[in-house]
C-alpha cells in the first residue's frame, strides 16, 4: 500500500500499485472507520473500476456493512447519493482526471464529507495496513436502480434560469459525464447541445481524462467556432472539473470563471460571501466586491474548501484547477453546476463571452510554476526575509502582497516540490519580478530547477 495514500484520496496504478486485493483491505477498513454504517459506491469508466468496485464492496460487507452499488456515475452524482440518500458515507472508484491505467477511490463519510489526510484517511491507512488478506469478493449483483441519476438531474435543471437560446459544444472526454449531459439537455429545450465524446471509454482515447493539459481542448475549441456556439465545455474523467472555451474558440482561465459564476448567486443572494483559492487573480477579489458581494480567500484542496464552505455558508466557490463548489448540492465541486450556471450568466447578460471576459483580463500571470528543490523551509526563510516590508500570510504556503504585484508560494505535502503563482499589473513588471523571485529562491537553494510535467 505505500504510496497510495494521498492527500485527498486513495490512487495509484493498477494492478502494480493498486489491485483487487488491496481494494478489499480498504473496503473492510472503511466499514470499521464507519463502525458498519451504510454506504453508497459508484465507478468511472476505467477498465479497472469494476473489479476494484467489487472487491471494495466484497471488504466492506466482509467486515459486516451494507453497500449500495449504482454502478457507472459521474463523481457529484455520488455525492448527491450520499446525501440525497442519506447514507453514513460513500465511495467513488476513479483516479478523476488521471491517466487510464490509474484507479483509485474518493472517499466521504455522511453528507458527502471528505477524507483527507487531516480528517480520517491516515488512521484508515493504518487500519487496511494491519489486516490479514480479505476473502476475495463474488461475482456481485448488479447495481440498482435507486432513481437517483433522474432525481439528481431534475435537481440540476432546476437552477437554469431564463430561455436564452444557446448552443453549447460539450466534450465528455469518453468519461462518466456522457451519459448524465443528454438527459440533462433534455430537460432544458432552450439549449442545443452539440456532443464530443459522449460514448464511456475506459481508454479515454481521444485526448485523455484531462482537459486541461496539452492539446486537449483543441478539438473543442475548434468545434465551438465549426458550430457558431456560444459556448463550450470540456469535463475530465469523472466529470468533478471542467474547463470553459468562450465563443471565439478560446480558453477562460478558472479563476476568471469564478468571477463570472459569481454573479449568478450574488444576484440570488445579494451580499453573500464567495469564496476563492487563494492562488486567484486579484480580479477575483474585485469583481465579487463590485457585484456587492465579500470576497474570502481559502486554501488549495477541496477538503479545505467545503469545510471553509460550510463553516461560513458561502453559497459557491471557485479553484484554479477548474473545481467548482456548490452550497446547494452539499458544498460539493460539480461540473454540470457550472456549466450550468456558466449558461446563465450568458443569459443574465445577453452579450457574447469574449465581451464579458475581456475586462477582467487586467493583470499578468506567470500561471503556476512548479520547481523542484531540496530546502523548502530555508526558501520560505528566505523569502519571508525578502520581502517583509509587504503584506504577507500564511493562509496556505506564503502569500506576498504588494501594491502592483503579488505571489504565492505552497510547498507540495507529498514530493519535494514548491509551486509558485506570481500576477503584476504588467507584462514587463511580471518579468522582472518573476526573475527577482527565482533568484531569491536559487539563493536559498541551488538546486531548484523547473520540474518537467
Amino acid at each position: 500500500m505505500s504510496g497510495i495514500f494521498k492527500a485527498y484520496d486513495v490512487r495509484g496504478s493498477y494492478p502494480d500499485e493498486l489491485d483487487e486485493a488491496t481494494a478489499g483491505k480498504i473496503g473492510y477498513a472503511f466499514a470499521r472507520l464507519l463502525k458498519n454504517g451504510r454506504i453508497v459506491i459508484g465507478r468511472d469508466v476505467r477498465l479497472s473500476s469494476p473489479a476494484l468496485a467489487r472487491a471494495f464492496a466484497g471488504g466492506y460487507t466482509a467486515a459486516g456493512g451494507a453497500v449500495t452499488d449504482i454502478g457507472m456515475v459521474s463523481t457529484p452524482l455520488l455525492y448527491y447519493a450520499i446525501i440525497e440518500g442519506a447514507f453514513d458515507g460513500g465511495v467513488m472508484v476513479t483516479a478523476s482526471h488521471l491517466p487510464g491505467e490509474m484507479n483509485g477511490f474518493k472517499l466521504c463519510r455522511g453528507n458527502a464529507v471528505p477524507l483527507s489526510s487531516d480528517t480520517g484517511l491516515p488512521e484508515l491507512e493504518e487500519i487496511a495496513r494491519g489486516l490479514p488478506p480479505v476473502p476475495p469478493a463474488a461475482s456481485g449483483s448488479p447495481p440498482e436502480d435507486t432513481g437517483m441519476t433522474e432525481r439528481y438531474l431534475a435537481k440540476l435543471a432546476g437552477y437554469v434560469q431564463g430561455q436564452r437560446a444557446l448552443t453549447i459544444v460539450v466534450d465528455a472526454g469518453d468519461g462518466a459525464a456522457g451519459p448524465e449531459l443528454g438527459r440533462l439537455f433534455d430537460r432544458v429545450p432552450a439549449w442545443n447541445l452539440v456532443p464530443l465524446n459522449g460514448e464511456p471509454d475506459g481508454r479515454f482515447p481521444h485526448h485523455g481524462a484531462n482537459p486541461f493539459v496539452g492539446d486537449a481542448a483543441r478539438e473543442l475549441e475548434e468545434r465551438v467556432l465549426t458550430e457558431k456556439a456560444d459556448l463550450g465545455v470540456a469535463f475530465d474523467g469523472d466529470a468533478d472539473r471542467c474547463l470553459f472555451v468562450d465563443e471565439q474558440g478560446r480558453q477562460v482561465p478558472a479563476d476568471i470563471v469564478t468571477a463570472l459564476i459569481a454573479e449568478f448567486f450574488l444576484a440570488r443572494e445579494p451580499g453573500a460571501r464567495i469564496l476563492y483559492d487563494l492562488r486567484s487573480s486579484r480580479v477575483v477579489a474585485e469583481t465579487i466586491r463590485r457585484l456587492g458581494g465579500t470576497p474570502t480567500r481559502c486554501r488549495v484542496g477541496h477538503a479545505f474548501i467545503k469545510a471553509q464552505m460550510r463553516e461560513e455558508g458561502a453559497p459557491f466557490a471557485g479553484e484554479l484547477s477548474g473545481h467548482y463548489y456548490f452550497r446547494d448540492l452539499g458544498y460539493v465541486d460539480c461540473g454540470l453546476m457550472a456549466m450550468i450556471a456558466m449558461a446563465n450568466v450568458l443569459s443574465m447578460n445577453d452579450t457574447p463571452l469574449s465581451s464579458l471576459v475581456r475586462p477582467l483580463h487586467k493583470y499578468r500571470s506567470t500561471g503556476e510554476l512548479n520547481l523542484q528543490v531540496e530546502q523548502k523551509d530555508a526558501i520560505l526563510a528566505s523569502l519571508a526575509n525578502e520581502y517583509r516590508d509587504a503584506k504577507t500570510d500564511r493562509l496556505d504556503g506564503l502569500t506576498v502582497e504588494y501594491d502592483t504585484w503579488w505571489f504565492n508560494l505552497r510547498p507540495s505535502n507529498t514530493e519535494p516540490v514548491i509551486r509558485l503563482n506570481l500576477e503584476a499589473e504588467t507584462e514587463p513588471l511580471l518579468d522582472q519580478k518573476k526573475q527577482e523571485v527565482l533568484g531569491v529562491i536559487l539563493g536559498a537553494d541551488p538546486s531548484m530547477r523547473m520540474k518537467k510535467e
